[in-house]
């Protein structure tokens, strides 16, 4: 039986560095093996299915086609169709509550990583921003009338910013609900 996933892939299409089509994308993972595959938007969500059940295979094989093509080291968070749904449904009450005020980002971590282990690692500028550890992410808001302000950009300067890929909560939606659509 084949299963549903989510590779989420780090820093491709940003700033025109490690460009990739999504159209070469797309035929990259059919050549992996995946069926039903389809791409949300250029910063590089794929849907997938696949029977093979051990995500670090899967991962690993799609890190070195990737590396083939781009000729990049290009992280991916891979997510099953069932921890996105966990991920969505139990995010936090305050999170999503006011979208007029706050933006909301999921940090999408790396099964290395633990978010508790990570969540004290969190800068936070009180007034601005919030964040709570959640299984495998972490949810991030930060006040938009004063988004300079906010530190959570800050996240960029630890180690471990190389294994967690970031998606607003608007596409984290969509993306549940495309893997749903199949």
């Amino acid at each position: 039986m084949k299963a549903r996933y989510i590779a989420l892939l780090r820093g491709i299409n940003v700033g025109g560095r490690n460009v990739i089509p999504m159209k070469e994308l797309k035929t990259l993972f059919e050549q992996c093996g995946f069926s039903d595959v389809e791409t949300y938007i250029q910063s590089g969500n794929v849907l997938f299915s696949s029977g093979v059940s051990d995500a670090s295979k899967i991962r690993r094989k799609i890190e070195i086609n990737l590396k083939k093509i781009s000729g990049a080291d290009i992280p991916v968070v891979l997510l099953t169709a069932e921890k996105l749904s966990f991920v969505v449904a139990y995010a936090p009450e305050w999170f999503r509550a006011e979208p007029e005020k706050y933006r909301y980002d999921v940090v999408f971590l790396d099964s290395e990583i633990e978010a508790e282990a990570l969540f004290p690692k969190i800068s936070l500028r009180e007034g601005v921003d919030r964040a709570a550890a959640g299984n495998g992410v972490l949810y991030f808001s930060k006040l938009i009338e004063k988004a300079t302000q906010s530190r959570l950009s800050k996240i960029i300067s630890l180690p471990e910013y190389r294994l967690m890929t970031v998606r607003n909560w608007n596409t984290t939606r969509k993306i549940l609900e495309l893997v749903h659509s199949k």
